[in-house]
This record gives C-alpha cells, sequence and structure tokens, in this order.
C-alpha cells in the first residue's frame, strides 16, 4: 500500500503548469465533450456528494474473498514458527517477535463497534459494488509484498529493520497491496482491509502493527474516457455541505504518465479518482459544512502519476491518503493488460484517531470495557477518556554495538514491556573522539492505559530490560 509521511499514497490534469484553484460542489452539470473531461470533472462536471448517515446502519458489502480470519495462537521457536497451523522454517532473517505474533489473531477491523472497524464501513460505503476481501492471512511471500508491486532491491521497506521476517521469503506484510495482483486477476473493482506490520518508533500515534484500506477500479483502455464521462454524469447522490478542492498538481518527469497510457485515458482515470475520493472523504468527514481538500504530487513504487490527499480539520492540514494510476505492468502481471486503471490506499488508525478523538493508538488495542462499550457501528463518537495515570520516566544508556538500529531498541522494549510503555525518545547521543565509540540515552516513559502502577513493578521491568538489551544486541550498559 502507498506509504505516505506518515504510511503512503493520491490525481490532476496533464499539463505544464498550474495555478490554485477551490472549487466548491453543488449542482451536477452534463459533460458534453470527453475532450474537455479533465476541465469539466475537476470544475462544473462535479456531482453532489453521496454522504452515506453516521447513524444508519452497517452498509452492506459484497461477499468476501481470501483465506479464513487466524484462529489459531501461533507459537514461535528456535527453528520454526507456527501461524494458522501452517510452520515456517526460520533463519538467519527472522527477527518476528511473540508479541507480534499475537496480534495475528486479534483482527480489529471485523469487530462492528471497534472505531478501526466503524471508519472501515464507513469508506466501504461509498464503494458499495465493490468486491471486499477482509480476510487474508498476514502472512506473504516477499514476491507479494516487494517485487510483484515494483519494490526496488535496495527499497528501504526490504530492510529487516523496517519489515518482520518470518524467514528470507516469507514475512508479515507490510501493506494490503500485498495481495493486490490476487485480488485483480478477479474484479475490475475491489476493496481490501487487512492489519499490516512495521517495524517501528515508540509514541502515542505509532504503533507496529495497525490497519490499511485500499481500493482499485479499473476501466477498458479504450473506452475509459467514454465510461467514466458517463458514470459521473449519473451520479445524482447529494451533497451533505460542500466541498472545496486546491489542486496545483502538475505532470512532470518526476510524477509522469507512463508511456504505455493514452493521455486522455490517463486523465479521464486520474480526475475519476480523485472524484471519488472526494465523494468518500466528504462522507467520512460529512460534520464539517465546508471541508477543504487540497491535492499534493507524489511517488509511489507502484502507481505514476501519484498524489496525496490531505484535509484541513481543526485547524490542520490532515494526511489521508495516497493514490495514482496503476503501473501497467502490475495489470498485465495480473492478465488486464487492456485495462487502465485507479488505486488508493489509506491508514484507518489515522483516521480514527481525529475523528474519535483518541489520543493514543495504545488504546485500538485495549480490552478494557470503558473503551470498547463507548462506541456503536457506523457512529463517530467521541472517545471518554476514563483514566490518566501519571508517568514514571526511566532512563537506559549504552555504547551501541555495529548494526545498532533505534528500531531494533525499540522492538526489544515492546517484547519486555508490552503496551505499558507510552513512548521512547533518544536524549542524548555521543560519539568518543579517541576510540570513535557511540553512546546513545534513551528515555522510557511507563504509563499504563487502565491501572496505576507501582515504581517497584516498573523498576523490575527495567532491571529485565536491561538485561534483554545486553543478550540480544550486545550493547555495554554506561
Amino acid at each position: 500500500m502507498f506509504r505516505t509521511a506518515a504510511q503512503q499514497w493520491v490525481g490532476r490534469s496533464l499539463r505544464t503548469g498550474a495555478v490554485p484553484r477551490t472549487v466548491a460542489l453543488s449542482s451536477a452539470r452534463t459533460l458534453n465533450r470527453s475532450t474537455a473531461l479533465a476541465a469539466s470533472l475537476g470544475q462544473k462536471g462535479i456531482r453532489p456528494f453521496l454522504c452515506a448517515s453516521f447513524h444508519s446502519s452497517p452498509p452492506r458489502l459484497s461477499s468476501d474473498s481470501g483465506s479464513n480470519p487466524l484462529k489459531e495462537t501461533p507459537t514461535l521457536t528456535k527453528d520454526s514458527v507456527i501461524i494458522d497451523g501452517k510452520t515456517y522454517k526460520t533463519d538467519q532473517l527472522t527477527n518476528v517477535t511473540s508479541t507480534i505474533l499475537d496480534k495475528t489473531t486479534r483482527q480489529l477491523y471485523q469487530i462492528p463497534t471497534h472505531p478501526i472497524a466503524i471508519i472501515k464501513d464507513l469508506i466501504a460505503s461509498t464503494f458499495p459494488d465493490f468486491k471486499h476481501y477482509q480476510s487474508f492471512s498476514p502472512v506473504v511471500t516477499t514476491k507479494e509484498n516487494f517485487d510483484d508491486l515494483c519494490f526496488s532491491d535496495d527499497h528501504p521497506g526490504r530492510a529487516p529493520t523496517d519489515t518482520y521476517y518470518i524467514n528470507e521469503k516469507i514475512m508479515l506484510r507490510t501493506h494490503t497491496s500485498a495481495h493486490q495482483l490476487r485480488v485483480m486477476t478477479e474484479a475490475d473493482k475491489m476493496l481490501i482491509t487487512a492489519d499490516v506490520y512495521r517495524r517501528d518508533e515508540i509514541d502515542s500515534s505509532h504503533y507496529p502493527v495497525f490497519h490499511q484500506m485500499e481500493g482499485a477500479e479499473l476501466f477498458d483502455s479504450k473506452t475509459a474516457v467514454d465510461v467514466i464521462r458517463k458514470q459521473i454524469a449519473a451520479d445524482t447522490s447529494q451533497a451533505s455541505g460542500s466541498i472545496h478542492t486546491t489542486d496545483v498538481t502538475v505532470i512532470t518527469d518526476k510524477n509522469p504518465k507512463q508511456d504505455c497510457h493514452d493521455e486522455a485515458a490517463m486523465l479521464a482515470t486520474a480526475d475519476h479518482l480523485k472524484y471519488s475520493l472526494n465523494k468518500m472523504v466528504r462522507n467520512l468527514f460529512s460534520h464539517e459544512k465546508d471541508l477543504q481538500v487540497r491535492w499534493i504530487d507524489a511517488q509511489f513504487p507502484f502507481t505514476s502519476p501519484s498524489w496525496e490527499m490531505e484535509i484541513l480539520y481543526q485547524g490542520k492540514w490532515l494526511e489521508v491518503l495516497g493514490c495514482g494510476v496503476i503501473r501497467q505492468d502490475i495489470l498485465n502481471n495480473a492478465g488486464k493488460p487492456d485495462k487502465i486503471g485507479w488505486a488508493f490506499g489509506l491508514g484507518l488508525e489515522r483516521l480514527a484517531l481525529v475523528l474519535f478523538g483518541i489520543p493514543d493508538i495504545r488504546l485500538f488495542w485495549s480490552q478494557d470495557e470503558r473503551f470498547l462499550r463507548q462506541f456503536e457501528p457506523s457512529k463517530i463518537q467521541k472517545f471518554k477518556p476514563f483514566s490518566k495515570y501519571p508517568p514514571c520516566y526511566k532512563d537506559i544508556s549504552f555504547w551501541t554495538s555495529e548494526g545498532f538500529h533505534g528500531n531494533n531498541f525499540c522492538e526489544v522494549v515492546r517484547d519486555v514491556a508490552g503496551d505499558i510503555i507510552e513512548d521512547v525518545c533518544m536524549i542524548d547521543e555521543f560519539t568518543h573522539p579517541k576510540t570513535k565509540r557511540h553512546s546513545v540515552c534513551y528515555r522510557i516513559n511507563y504509563r499504563s492505559m487502565d491501572r496505576n502502577v507501582t515504581n517497584d513493578e516498573i523498576n523490575e521491568i527495567q532491571d529485565r530490560l536491561r538485561d534483554e538489551v545486553v543478550q540480544r544486541m550486545k550493547v555495554e550498559l554506561r
């Protein structure tokens, strides 16, 4: 899936220059000429937006495909990893941990009253005729996760410091797009929702497991312009408030049209993409009377041209998603060389944190009834804090070993302390002028979300952490 600054992915007319424009979407106007499509879709041709009520029944989704959700508790030994009854041999690249494996059975996006699932269902309601895949196993091959999506061999996403490997060829998916090639062979309109796994820092907005949703729509290359024009002209949905879009994106050598694509078909596809996603965010943010959206050029391995969408929410620009025109070689590999299409991807936590007002990403994994009972299907309800226990800070400093990476340190912290850690911050680093040895100091904030933790308990955890860091990372404590 598209990785934005926070995760990744988002369309505009092909031109050599652009000026900012703001558009208020209201009444519909018929598009008369396909040659005017790029301009008319962005200005006078936009139709009113569908806005499903947040208090309506959960949307009905089309039949799901994919393997059954994981039910068996995964196990990890020195020689093997067992997930969903399947055994995988470990090797020198294995870095997945028991703490992470335990998360593979939770599937928060399948719980109707969970904020993650509520956001997912509201997004899906914008695409009622899309086939929705929601139960693929998180275990994928490196080919599915990287190679099939045109990731270069030296792409940073392949690094063991960023990715959880079961072995050299098998891993936990880092994005929902790992299943994209498979579903494209089955459908021309598709949604995928899944939990994804990335090694990361520890703070209130980052977690090693999060949830993504992506969608794609394909068109016949020869008829795309006419089909898209008719689709938008036939849209009679009513808007709930206006949406103002600012788009200064430009097709350049850095964000190019693919050589194999007809210019008119590419423009039509890009405009249909933006039109569809504007409608989606209008649905999600229906409580915003005058929603402001802006489009920004971006680069992703599997789309070109590519864009990001941001919305102005509570006075700040919020990065929502990434998207673009699908790389043709991906479609060719899916057995659809005569198609052209768009795709988007987004992180569900990012939207849920904002819309529900949830202050800490760890809360999504809470099993405290005081959290779980606050939410209802298809409703956006602001989170009501039920506790705020005091923090306890502990520092740890050490001389680093060769190949040290902060994400590896955070992984040890998670294994030892779990979700009792609110954040980990490097507060100092030092390189000895003579020996050139590198020293770091991290400050760890211990704070439980649902109980008071004693100083003695935290001291015991800190002692275990110090031992584990030395043993697993070969560092020297200071």
